[in-house]
């Protein structure tokens, strides 16, 4: 990129199309409302049948483990966390 001139280099890299955010396709937000309206769903009846399976505490342990690991894998990537 060092053989460029301004001209081209703002073709290779476009800025003008990325800095507002204007050329940026987005998807459909009826799609993204459905589909989380469809995985609630989903976890809700897996949450019923799991409660309603879990007989002692050794299972209970188990299943606050996959809770406190899936919240951990969240917060590691989340968009807004700051990079060490």
């Amino acid at each position: 990129m060092g053989n460029l001139d301004i001209t081209q280099r703002t073709q290779v890299e476009r800025t003008d199309l990325l800095a507002g955010g204007e050329g940026i396709r987005r998807g459909s937000e009826r799609g993204a409302t459905a589909y989380n309206a469809l995985a609630i769903v989903v976890a809700a009846v897996l949450g019923f049948g799991a409660f309603a399976a879990i007989g002692s505490w050794a299972e209970w342990a188990v299943l606050g483990m996959i809770v406190v690991t899936t919240i951990g894998f969240m917060i590691a990537v989340s968009p807004s966390r700051r990079g060490v």
